[in-house]
């Protein structure tokens, strides 16, 4: 039975399938992007969307959709569908689809009259190309296929109007036509594996909306320009092939490299190998770095998403080689800023005070599975650069305090992964001072650094050192931050101590080395229980906190207030997991599998086979924001191969 797979009756529907969205990535930066039904519902999606580092540092939409149609005895079927004004769809080619199937690629099978058609996609790796396989499984007469391109060439966050500024022009390739709509571009080739008939009728199909940024309070409608259209015969039992690329290729090979690109990826046939494969979809090339995309469709790579993804996104799927080729860049690049303090325009937020934290808390869990020798070979003199670092004062935000805490000047600029802000830049939620999780992380980081270096005789003196700060840190963590109430204060800024019951407290009750004994451990997760689980994971606020907003809807500003005032985040289920089992042992496990529950529910809501990037407070916990998002993901693949080795669970 088909693990990803939707029939007839929910396909034609379009309330339930319009919210199923799909992504597929190249791992260099390009991604295909859409609803399970092909009609584009964000500005973001298109069947073909690539970065343009000559342009500029974002994704751009060459091509937004391909419109077929099915003709017989001279009748049009056309299977394109768009939504336009006062809620109209056409041409309402979803009513032809008989089933879909998401398993190995995204596979819709239509049936017209006696006619069934399947149509399946797949993006060749590091290549910005997307073929496209028809394969006509039962006709009972001469069937002819009609294409319409659909072409944007803008922003993948901007939208186009009808203009005559577009070369609305085209040249010949190999079995296809090339066009290239503004200066700037590159050329897209539009491929076939059999030579079509291409008719020229320039046209600018007006008024298309967006259905997801109409809901969002954002510009929703744009006009899409289509050269013409193709045509092309096609007989029972014959598959034609369809590319669309930044570069001409030999149409002769199209099958061949179709069916080499599918053997390479993990079929989404359970809910680990659908977070395997989403995982997969998270890296990015681009030439000989290596780094994880922060989530799709509009995010790009961001330092601390960077690091907190990166186990739960390679060594947690056997993908251990990746997370040492996506160190190293990360390393490379970490060294650049301590020593120039400029910001880094690849990884993104490299400035940010917590982030050399979560480095070292990237390289521990590396070590968990690696060992002490192996982990200092390769990264010992890094852990030791950054930990000095830090007490010499040199990072510009992060400040080492006498007491062994560090702290950060939050109230002009978010610092923390809690970034939300206004419309001039401050933060809506102003940590700062003392931030509980820095300094849960600043004591992990030490104490996995004295376990590093602790028999190494040369660094007697570093030995000692992070042994001082360590114990005040201690110290000085439990008395600034933990509460009579039993839960830790949020952050400490002077003589203000924040109450509102927050989720960071569950990292520093997580960590493997953590300033809190067992007993207090305990009443850190029992709050956390009791007020912010929930079957989707952590609220980021109580509902008992003022200000729990736990709706995440409304204009940009309303979204952006309610970002972090009870909404939901996935990726800390792996610190709950981790201090559930530090507190109770394995015997009562079972609990956090059952809450596994809800998150492969989501395997078949939102970008089907993913997570989004968060969750509504309250039921029925719905899914916003990016439809794919890389450290919930992560977190959850980190919670499943903890059962996995703990034998709860089968792959």
């Amino acid at each position: 039975m088909s693990y990803l797979k939707f029939d007839k009756s929910l396909m034609i529907n379009l309330e339930q399938s319009l919210p199923k969205e799909m992504l597929r990535t190249n791992q260099s930066g390009a991604y295909h992007c859409t609803t399970v039904v092909g009609c584009n519902t964000r500005k973001q999606h298109g069947l073909l969307v690539i970065p343009i580092p000559e342009i500029d540092n974002e994704n751009h939409v060459l091509l937004s959709s391909l419109d077929e149609t099915v003709i017989q005895h001279g009748a049009p079927f056309n299977l394109g569908l768009h939504k336009y004004n006062n809620n109209c769809f056409s041409p309402n080619g979803h009513k032809y689809i008989r089933e879909y199937n998401c398993d190995s690629s995204p596979k819709t099978t239509y049936r017209v009259g006696g006619v069934i058609l399947t149509k399946e996609k797949i993006f060749i790796s590091h290549e910005n190309r997307i073929i496209i396989k028809y394969t006509l499984i039962e006709a009972h007469s001469p069937t002819t296929l009609q294409f319409r391109p659909f072409l944007a060439f803008r922003n993948a966050n901007s939208l186009c109007i009808a203009n005559g500024v577009a070369n609305q022009g085209y040249k010949e390739c190999i079995n296809g036509i090339s066009c290239c709509l503004y200066n700037g571009y590159p050329n897209l080739y539009l491929q076939f594996s059999h030579k079509p008939k291409f008719t020229f009728y320039p046209t600018w199909y007006k008024g298309i909306e967006y259905q997801k940024d109409e809901e969002r309070g954002i510009p929703y409608k744009e006009d899409l320009f289509v050269p013409g259209y193709f045509e092309l015969s096609i007989k029972k039992g014959e598959s034609i092939y369809f590319s669309a690329g930044t570069e001409e290729r030999s149409t002769r090979n199209f099958g061949k490299l179709y069916e080499t690109e599918l053997e390479s990826r993990t079929p989404r046939s359970s809910f680990y190998n659908c977070l395997k494969n989403s995982a997969k979809q998270f890296y990015l090339k681009k030439g000989d770095d290596n780094f994880l995309v922060a989530g799709y469709p509009w995010f790009k790579v961001r330092a601390r998403d960077e690091f907190i993804a990166l186990p739960g996104a390679t060594i947690d799927i056997h993908h251990t080689p990746d997370f040492e080729l996506i160190m190293s860049t990360a390393i490379e690049r970490m060294y650049k800023f301590m020593s120039t303090g400029e910001p880094d325009q690849d990884l993104q937020y490299i400035d940010l005070p917590d982030v050399p934290l979560w480095a070292i808390w990237a390289i521990h869990s590396y070590c968990k599975k690696y060992g002490i020798e192996d982990t200092k070979e390769k990264y010992g003199k890094f852990i030791y650069d950054v930990i000095n670092y830090i007490i010499d004062q040199k990072h510009p935000i992060l400040h080492y305090n006498d007491n062994g805490l560090v702290s950060a000047d939050g109230t002009k600029r978010p610092i923390s992964w809690m970034d939300s802000s206004n419309a001039d830049g401050t933060p809506i939620i102003p940590r700062s001072g003392y931030l509980v999780e820095f300094n849960a992380l600043w004591y992990d980081d030490l104490m996995f650094a004295l376990s590093i270096f602790e028999n190494d005789s040369e660094q007697k003196e570093f030995v000692e050192k992070c042994t001082a700060i360590s114990e005040k840190l201690k110290y000085s963590f439990v008395n600034t931050f933990y509460n009579d109430y039993g839960y830790l204060y949020d952050y400490v800024d002077g003589n203000y101590t924040d109450l509102s019951v927050r989720p960071n407290m569950i990292i520093a009750a997580g960590l493997e080395y953590s300033p809190l004994d067992r007993k207090q451990r305990k009443t850190v997760l029992d709050v956390v229980t009791r007020e912010l689980l929930t079957p989707k994971g952590l609220r980021t606020l109580s509902p008992k906190s003022f200000g729990y907003s736990p709706n995440y809807y409304g204009s940009p500003e309303q979204r952006e207030y309610a970002y972090f005032q009870g909404s939901i985040r996935p990726w800390l289920m792996s610190f709950y997991t981790d201090s559930y089992i530090k507190v109770f042992g394995i015997s009562r496990i079972h609990f956090i599998e059952r809450m596994m529950i809800g998150f492969e529910d989501d395997m078949t809501q939102d970008c089907i086979g993913s997570l989004s990037e968060l969750y509504d407070g309250n039921p029925p916990f719905a899914g916003h924001g990016a439809i794919s998002f890389a450290m919930n993901v992560a977190g959850v693949l980190s919670v499943l191969r903890l059962f996995k080795r703990l034998n709860i669970i089968d792959k």
